[in-house]
């Protein structure tokens, strides 16, 4: 017989100021006080799902319902959605491949840093005895991140969902966590090429010949770049089947190693992400170790009031995030 921690669970474990409910949760019921039984993979909130019996998973998975048996298994309830939307989020996020850092914030307004050293203080220089170090100069961006809240609105009723597997809404749940992320993805590159409002647009390199894209217009790229690294290629719909039938990317051993793992090769090196609304014309190659910043206000953030009443026919879900520009030269776009 498996032992629960019996927690009151209320709605006002939603309004925790600098937490999130599963961390009010860790708090109420410690996951190190579950070491070496049957429930130590599990978090303070798989424990809570385990004590009132639901199962959010699988081909027997409850239904909506069962999470509204009494008051405190509701409160579950606005977490769970919570949970399956970062899923979804995290199963077609590419920022993860272009964002140097993610910054957490509490509140609205954030300034990032910069530090743009021009092309005498890339190098270090020898410095004679007795005399100045060369200096790096970090000062705060002029102006605030510009954040955006994305999200989508649940439109539907108890009535509808009462009977749904949980299985079944989680997928319909996730679904909706791969929109914002898709959606945050065009934000970033959108702050990557126009900048994020404190004059840091990337420089723009013409292809050789315009409407062309040839192997030679992305080693220009890749030497544009010096002496960041170009490990990452933000590549339109068109261009990257462009890209993809270049004679250089076919050759016999670059298709064996395709068709055995998977696997494409790539120009010098460089990772591939599809960007279906970049602009036509446009490649951003960038560094992704110094390019980019990513702010986010909060959690994802759901109506838990209505979620936990049942009220679905206008429940939010969304999430505040915004970007700035690190370094600006270690991005660059090419026209073609």
């Amino acid at each position: 017989m498996e032992l629960y921690k019996t927690i009151n669970i209320d709605k006002s474990m939603y309004n925790r100021k600098g937490k999130t409910f599963s961390q009010v949760l860790e708090e109420l019921d410690p996951s190190t006080n579950y070491k070496n039984t049957s429930l130590e993979k599990l978090d303070a909130f798989g424990r809570q799902l385990k004590r009132f019996d639901i199962k959010v998973s699988g081909a027997q998975s409850d239904m909506v319902e069962k999470f509204f048996q009494t008051s405190s298994s509701a409160a579950l309830f606005p977490e769970y959605v919570s949970r399956a939307i970062k899923l979804g989020m995290e199963y077609a996020d590419a920022l993860p491949d272009i964002t140097a850092t993610v910054t957490k914030i509490d509140g609205m307004d954030y300034r990032s840093i910069v530090s743009d050293p021009d092309d005498d203080t890339k190098s270090l220089k020898v410095v004679s005895e007795g005399a100045f170090l060369p200096q790096t100069t970090i000062k705060t961006q002029e102006n605030l991140v510009k954040l955006l809240k994305r999200g989508r609105m649940l439109v539907s009723t108890y009535e509808a969902l009462r009977f749904q597997r949980l299985d079944l809404f989680t997928v319909t749940l996730k679904q909706i966590g791969a929109y914002i992320a898709r959606t945050q993805l065009a934000d970033a590159v959108n702050v990557l090429v126009k900048g994020d409002g404190n004059s840091n647009a990337a420089k723009v390199i013409d292809a050789a010949t315009s409407g062309t894209l040839k192997y030679t217009d992305l080693v220009k790229l890749w030497t544009e770049l010096t002496p960041y690294e170009l490990n990452t290629l933000l590549v339109p719909t068109a261009l990257m089947e462009k890209i993809l039938a270049m004679p250089e990317m076919q050759d016999s051993q670059a298709t064996l190693d395709f068709h055995g793992t998977g696997r494409m090769i790539t120009p010098m090196g460089a990772k591939l992400i599809h960007v279906p609304t970049l602009d036509s014309d446009k490649i951003v190659g960038i560094d992704k170790t110094c390019a980019l910043e990513m702010v986010q206000a909060g959690d994802v953030l759901v109506d838990y009031d209505k979620l936990i009443d049942r009220q679905l026919e206008r429940a939010t879900v969304s999430v505040i995030s915004g970007f700035a520009k690190l370094f600006n030269d270690a991005s660059v776009v090419l026209k073609v």
